[in-house]
């Protein structure tokens, strides 16, 4: 039912990536993992079904490393979500053992479907990256 621990670091991934976009820099996967507390051989893996799937790209090298491949903007979050999870939520009925009662809450479960996709489907990555700014500005005054 939740985002799995896969998925969970490749958004924080993509959140480094996008913190770090300034002039197309390329980043080090070890930046990356050091900064979002992620390990780095699993962190690998998670980048590289990301490039495969269009979020980011990759140069090898000396001066290489990982890079956004497209705009903050059109990066929804459900997109990301069920590229690395598939469905966003679901119940499986068979495995609840599927009863007469069990109908009344098949509505509940689509509503909390909906509800979900709606929330994920309506915020970016630009979008928790300009939250982030905005609490960093926050806590900076309170200093």
């Amino acid at each position: 039912m939740g985002v799995s621990l896969k998925c969970q670091y490749a958004l924080r991934a993509l959140f480094e990536l996008g913190l770090r976009q300034e002039g197309s820099k390329w980043v080090r996967l070890q930046e990356v993992a050091r900064a979002q507390a992620v390990p780095a051989r699993f962190l690998e893996n998670i980048l590289n079904q990301l490039r495969r799937g269009g979020f980011v790209e990759s140069r090898r090298g000396l001066n290489g490393g990982f890079r956004l491949a497209r705009q903050t903007t059109s990066m929804h979050i459900a997109e990301i979500v069920r590229f690395m999870d598939g469905d966003i939520y679901s119940v499986d009925q068979h495995q609840a053992g599927v009863q007469a009662v069990d109908t009344v809450f098949a509505a509940l479960w689509q509503q909390a479907q909906a509800a979900i996709e709606q929330v994920y489907q309506e915020k970016t990555l630009q979008d928790l990256l300009d939250a982030q700014a905005v609490q960093q500005t926050v806590s900076d005054y309170a200093i």
